[in-house]
């Protein structure tokens, strides 16, 4: 402390002269009249170091980071293979999923085989499916990571079968009958 000072302005000129602002000088009181843009955008946010900034008891507030350096991937969501390899090769599980999604809908695009549409969707669904295998089976499978393991498996195994299911039931002709799902149909519709 400096003689001839209040207790909080010598803290508080301290803060403001080491953040290198114009308003040095001017007292805690004087407003914003006085403070120049960066200060009052400072002041604002309430990213103001001290005393006045409404600080906790035990010591001035932390700003926060500029950059995100906490976040944590999920689990099993490093490289599927080592560091060395190259790019593809790292992240095979995913493009073994997108690979069968995308003959899916190449085989329902070009329409090669009867009753291609089903097909195709059924490949769309296999690779989801094949996608929740993977993310209970293999300790790392790269960026299809997502979320955590229980909710990825959940997510593509519930979607990928729901996928299949719905193209084993398409009409004309279904490969499979569920009679309950028929009766609820034609509830529904009439």
């Amino acid at each position: 402390m400096t003689s001839g000072t209040p207790d909080g302005a010598d803290e508080l000129s301290g803060d403001v002269k080491a953040s290198g602002s114009a308003a040095a000088a001017a007292p805690p009181d004087a407003g914003s009249a006085s403070a120049s843009v960066g200060d009052s955008a400072e002041a604002s946010t309430g990213a103001v170091d001290g005393p006045s900034a409404g600080a906790s008891p035990g010591g001035p507030r932390r700003r926060p980071p500029t950059v995100t350096t906490g976040t944590a991937r999920p689990e099993g969501g490093g490289r599927a293979a080592p560091g060395d390899a190259p790019a593809p090769a790292r992240q095979w599980p995913l493009l073994t999923v997108l690979g069968l999604a995308g003959l899916g809908l190449l085989v329902v695009g070009t329409d090669v085989v009867p009753q291609a549409f089903r097909i195709g969707t059924i490949l769309v669904g296999v690779a989801l499916l094949v996608g929740a295998v993977m993310r209970r089976v293999l300790p790392s499978v790269g960026m299809l990571a997502v979320r955590s393991r229980f909710t990825d498996m959940i997510t593509y195994g519930v979607m990928g079968g729901l996928i299949v299911l719905l193209a084993l039931m398409v009409q004309p002709r279904p490969w499979l009958r569920i009679p309950f799902l028929e009766d609820v149909l034609h509830l529904t519709v009439t």
